[in-house]
């Protein structure tokens, strides 16, 4: 079984951190509409999904993936790059799948977001919210389990996610002018279209691909491709410099 840990968006979320994008009006009864569809196209695609209050004090709690990593073998208690998100860990913590050990980020900064895992590699960014001693510190929980490890520098996006994601074990959508394709190499790559630049998050869930509706010419790519994607409204997140990724922890089945 599939999980998805997701927690609602606290009414505070248009004062939250940013580092890209120019604030912007967020229209909150949306925000919550769009949260409801996403959480019921996981459930959808055969996670079984866990909402989380928001917190009216933690302006990004819903984007719940930055505070933690699961993999089968372990889940990873993260320490986010922004001093104010370090306050959202502790709910989330308690709420990690109990079938697998838990483990906690002691030095450094890491975001769940910088962490991409495709099979048995783990691409890590290197991010205004990563650091390398974080990157050190997830290398050494993931290595005795069979993970390679590999730094990658996020010169143009908030975080590595935002640029590229896996679409399966061998292809990964990617926009090359916010990270260097020549990372991942041996991968297939398919690029975004270019005046999509978040397009490359997009978000697999039980062989289900979804991307933002607000990238339909990317998806467009994806469906020529090969692909069936999904698209998801998160128009009100997207304005907080939000993906489709950020708004779950999913939590694969223990292997």
């Amino acid at each position: 079984m599939i999980r998805a840990l997701l927690r609602a968006p606290s009414p505070a979320m248009e004062g939250g951190e940013r580092t890209h994008l120019e604030r912007a009006p967020i229209d909150m009864a949306l925000a919550v509409r769009q949260h409801a569809a996403y959480a019921a196209a996981l459930a959808e695609a055969g996670a079984e999904v866990t909402i989380l209050p928001a917190d009216d004090a933690l302006a990004d709690c819903a984007f719940v993936e930055d505070v933690a990593l699961a993999f089968p073998e372990l889940c990873v208690v993260l320490r986010p790059g922004a001093a104010s998100r370090r306050p959202e860990v502790e709910t989330v913590a308690t709420a990690l799948p109990g079938d697998r050990p838990v483990v906690r980020l002691a030095a450094g900064t890491v975001d769940g977001g910088d962490v991409l895992a495709v099979g048995r590699r783990v691409f890590v960014g290197l991010s205004t919210r990563t650091d390398a001693e974080g990157l050190a510190a997830l290398t050494d929980f993931l290595r005795p389990h069979g993970y390679s490890v590999e730094g990658v520098a996020v010169p143009g996006a908030l975080h590595l996610k935002t640029a590229v994601t896996a679409l399966d074990a061998e292809t990964l959508a990617i926009n090359p002018r916010w990270v260097d394709p020549a990372a991942f190499a041996g991968f297939r790559i398919l690029a975004v279209a270019k005046d999509e630049p978040f397009g490359a998050n997009t978000l697999t869930v039980g062989g289900r691909l979804f991307v933002q509706a607000a990238t339909l010419r990317t998806a467009g790519r994806l469906a020529d491709a090969g692909y069936t994607p999904i698209a998801l409204d998160i128009s009100e997140f997207a304005k907080a410099e939000a993906g489709l990724t950020c708004l779950s922890l999913i939590a694969p089945a223990t292997g």
